[in-house]
């Protein structure tokens, strides 16, 4: 048995189906698997029984959104949890285990990269990395950060910044930088989860999913909708009848749009695995710049074309080459041949 400590970020579409597709790849391999609940409140023992206290009526995460609420929650039915919520002095006798990723673990700024993210409770022969991301290209030395990193087993990342920060603060020369979860699986697996939004649907439109503020970008948008006669489907905007789309309508949504607009990494992703015409925007925030996780993949399966330049043209209506899928079934195999190797119990 294998515990996933993971973001359980019940709002969000890339970090659910992140968290799904690991479950499934592991069970391919032949492990069961449990999701441990854990929130950045309850992760570390610094001022751990106050924190307690201050987030004691803390909400569960999803939406406020009634429809939007029951869709991420019949879609977290496809992920068995451990209900019990973990903490820095959970026992770790439980799992044969421990993998923390993939997603945004290590991410200081979201209140992770703290005990329980870096598995401190966990001897190490037990702690695996997998797809781990800081979501950022740079942070600051920490010698607890430093130390904990040194005791893993193996540690897989995300992003190529990722193994750079990893090897400043450990020294170790054997990180390996993989796939997300979500792409070691094709696009038949993720048939499987897929559901129709129920609401009225464009014949044909342009997927708009943005995570930063997408103002300056969408007038280039909707002059390329008005060009191609097609709607626009901005699910993010709390106003729209998309909006109350889980997880299984988003990835309908990807899987059917003759062009997706997005500055979100896994929303690159499903592009990629359904072979949808992509463009890419640079993310608009006011916090660190978190486009290493697109970079990586632009970079590892050249898709430099991808990336929005003034205008949207004809030429962002084209579909991804046999080149490219030839790459990414080269880096899931690297990236299973990790996990096989990191799931082998050492002798004793």
């Amino acid at each position: 048995m294998i515990g996933i400590v993971t973001i359980n970020d019940y709002d969000n579409y890339g970090n659910r189906l992140q968290n799904y597709a690991l479950q499934e790849v592991l069970a391919e391999l032949g492990y069961n698997s449990e999701t441990l609940i854990n929130y950045p409140y309850s992760n570390t023992k610094v001022k751990f029984i106050l924190r307690q206290i201050k987030n004691f009526k803390k909400k569960d995460g999803y939406s406020d959104n009634v429809n939007r609420a029951n869709n991420f929650k019949s879609f977290n039915e496809n992920i068995k949890f451990n209900e019990k919520k973990l903490t820095p002095y959970a026992s770790d006798k439980k799992y044969d285990f421990y993998i923390v990723g993939s997603d945004q673990v290590w991410n200081p700024i979201f209140g992770r990269l703290r005990e329980v993210d870096l598995l401190s409770f966990v001897r190490p022969s037990k702690r695996i990395s997998y797809a781990a991301s800081f979501g950022i290209s740079s942070i600051e030395e920490n010698i607890n950060v430093s130390n904990e990193l040194k005791k893993f087993k193996n540690i897989s990342v995300r992003e190529n910044k990722g193994k750079e920060i990893v090897k400043k603060l450990s020294g170790r020369e054997d990180v390996e930088v993989v796939l997300d979860p979500t792409m070691l699986l094709d696009a038949h697996k993720w048939d499987s989860v897929i559901k129709r939004p129920k609401v009225k649907m464009p014949k044909k439109y342009i997927l708009s999913y943005f995570l930063g503020d997408n103002d300056k970008y969408m007038s280039k948008i909707k002059t390329i909708s008005a060009a191609k006669d097609l709607k626009v489907i901005d699910i993010l905007n709390k106003n729209s009848p998309f909006f109350q789309c889980g997880p299984s309508e988003f990835l309908y949504l990807e899987k059917n749009a003759e062009l997706i607009c997005t500055d979100s990494f896994h929303s690159c992703v499903f592009a990629l695995i359904f072979n949808k015409p992509l463009v890419v925007f640079e993310r608009n925030q006011n916090i660190f710049s978190m486009n290493s996780r697109i970079n990586t993949l632009i970079t590892n399966f050249g898709l430099s074309n991808i990336k929005f330049d003034k205008e949207i043209s004809d030429d962002n209506f084209k579909l991804f080459g046999n080149d490219v899928y030839e790459k990414i079934n080269i880096e899931r195999q690297k990236s299973i041949d990790f996990l096989k190797k990191s799931l082998k119990k050492e002798n004793k």
